[in-house]
């Protein structure tokens, strides 16, 4: 009866189709949330040049392995309260900050964000999440007619 009443009738689940996050889509969430995240601390962001401030992602996806009807039981019991993922993302960030400031607690911002709208955008779950900071800017850096700063 079930369904019926959602339009398919007699189609198993696994012959309905798939719902598939790319590479791609996946590093365009995360320089997003990367860069909102980096906006909430002030005092970085006056010290990197404009054009600067879009991290760079590179990810990897694995797609969520197929559910077989012989465990259904089992993972019935296991998904009841939780959405279903739709696999895991490897990501690296690179960014550059201003300096100085408090380079850890961005570090930490970027992390905590981007794991937590992947999984809530993309359905998927970060397995592994590394940010790098490429370069650090001050307000000497900015000045190129100036005497270099030692």
């Amino acid at each position: 009866m079930s369904g019926e009443a959602d339009g398919r009738p007699g189609l198993p689940r696994a012959e309905r189709g798939a719902t598939a996050v790319t590479d791609r889509v996946v590093a365009k969430i995360a320089a997003r949330v990367a860069r909102e995240a980096l906006s909430r601390f002030a005092e970085t962001a006056g010290h990197v040049p404009p054009g600067r401030l879009t991290p760079h992602v590179s990810t990897s996806v694995r797609r969520a392995p197929e559910r077989t009807s012989a465990g259904a039981g089992r993972d019935a019991e296991s998904a009841a309260g939780r959405q279903a993922l739709l696999g895991e993302a490897r990501l690296h960030i690179t960014v550059e900050l201003g300096y100085p400031s408090d380079i850890g607690a961005q570090c930490a911002a970027v992390r905590r964000e981007v794991t937590e709208r992947i999984r809530a955008w993309a359905g998927m779950e970060v397995s592994d999440l590394a940010v790098s900071v490429e370069q650090l800017h001050s307000a000497h850096t900015r000045h190129t007619d100036r005497e270099r700063v030692r």
